[in-house]
């Protein structure tokens, strides 16, 4: 069943009618081809899941009647901060995708030393208005209880004080050969980790000093040279493996 995302404000709870705007009715009406009485799962993007029916269609909103609420609970109770070195912008999309499929909370974008890609102003809201797109669909492709933020683009000592959103904060780095994710991470009982991942060609070793200074823990992926939009997903997967939801409840 296919999936989309609505404002709170337009699910009307009291009398059981949902409505869809935007750009999603072009796609429920023109490529789904739904009609009156299709059924859409809907999500209110705080994890809140209800089946609705649809009742009318124009070209401007798609009315539905709220059938039931659907008592599946998606999201994990962990949240999880990436920090990803901006890299080349066609691995930036896939580096979206995969992390909103596999649950991650937070995407924040960092301009690094050896970040290759250098957004200009006057592109930058235009590249960030796709990328926000993209997870988006991601989103409902992966039935995602809520919409993983895209935050940046941050300079690294905007991100170094970011972290102290988080309860743990740990840097995946070539050099470090052998503290491993899962030691790092071992015992530990916190409900918000920060993941640092450099862009092409890693991170300086003035910015591994800096994150090590700010009590940043380095760790290792292994004894093989991860690209870094593989590098995203595995730390990202490990993670959420070990302390959350992923791979069963």
């Amino acid at each position: 069943m296919d999936r989309f995302f609505v404002d709170k404000k337009n699910i009307d709870l009291e009398n059981k009618v949902c409505k869809i705007t935007g750009d999603d009715v072009k796609h429920i009406s023109k490529v789904l081809r739904c009609k009156t009485g299709d059924e859409l799962e809907i999500c209110d993007k705080e994890n809140t899941e209800y089946i609705g029916k649809i009742f009318s269609i124009d070209k401007n909103e798609v009315l539905l009647e709220i059938i039931k609420e659907v008592d599946i609970k998606r999201e994990s109770n962990l949240k999880v901060r990436l920090y990803q070195g901006l890299p080349k912008s066609t691995k930036m999309e896939i580096i979206l995708q995969k992390l909103t499929e596999i649950g991650v909370d937070e995407i924040v974008l960092v301009q690094t030393k050896r970040s290759v890609a250098k957004i200009e102003d006057k592109k930058e809201d235009k590249k960030l208005e796709r990328w926000e797109r993209i997870i988006y669909e991601a989103s409902k492709q992966s039935k995602r209880g809520k919409i993983p933020k895209l935050r940046g683009i941050l300079s690294f000592k905007q991100a170094l004080e970011d972290i102290e959103n988080n309860n743990l904060n740990i840097a995946c780095y070539e050099n470090e050969k052998t503290n491993s994710i899962k030691n790092s991470i071992k015992g530990v009982n916190i409900d918000s980790i920060g993941i640092f991942i450099g862009p092409e060609g890693g991170f300086d070793e003035e910015e591994i000093k800096l994150m090590e200074k700010n009590d940043v823990k380095s760790v290792s992926l292994g004894n093989r040279i991860l690209r870094t939009e593989t590098a995203s997903v595995v730390a990202s997967s490990i993670v959420l493996y070990e302390l959350s939801d992923l791979g069963g409840n």
